[in-house]
């Protein structure tokens, strides 16, 4: 009858939920008032200065909307700088402010060892395994 508890999209989302879950876990402890989604935000500004607001919505897979309001929120920390594009006025580009420079910084450390964590049970061969098979499913995935 508990057939759904082997299907692969359920197993999925419990995955994601527990990844999300050691994620808040680890940043608490460290004291580090940061989502995965603000993570995913700092490190693609940080790896790309100048992008703008929907292409870090498009590398952190979410959409424009919810991107909107987590970079409003880093913005209020004080965390990012948005100033209008020169090439398109109607665009925003995005910068690390130093303050976060320094927490992404003090921050990935951190997220390797959720990732670690996360597949800790995992032989090195099975981690790299896991990593193609899920990357297959994610790029199969309709637009």
């Amino acid at each position: 009858m508990a057939e759904f508890l082997d299907m692969p999209g359920f197993l999925i989302r419990r995955a994601h939920q527990t990844a999300t879950a050691l994620f808040a876990d680890y940043m608490a402890q460290a004291n580090l008032p940061l989502t995965p989604f603000q993570f995913a935000a700092l490190s693609a500004i940080a790896a790309h200065p100048g992008l703008d607001q929907a292409s870090v919505a498009t590398m952190a897979d979410c959409d424009r909307a919810t991107m909107g309001g987590v970079l409003d929120r880093l913005a209020e920390r004080g965390l990012i700088l948005r100033q209008t594009s020169p090439k398109d006025r109607r665009a925003k580009v995005l910068d690390l402010t130093p303050e976060g420079a320094a927490l992404l910084e003090q921050a990935t450390p951190i997220a390797a060892k959720v990732q670690h964590q996360l597949t800790a049970g995992l032989h090195p061969d099975e981690r790299q395994q896991l990593a193609v098979l899920l990357e297959k499913i994610v790029q199969q995935r309709p637009a």
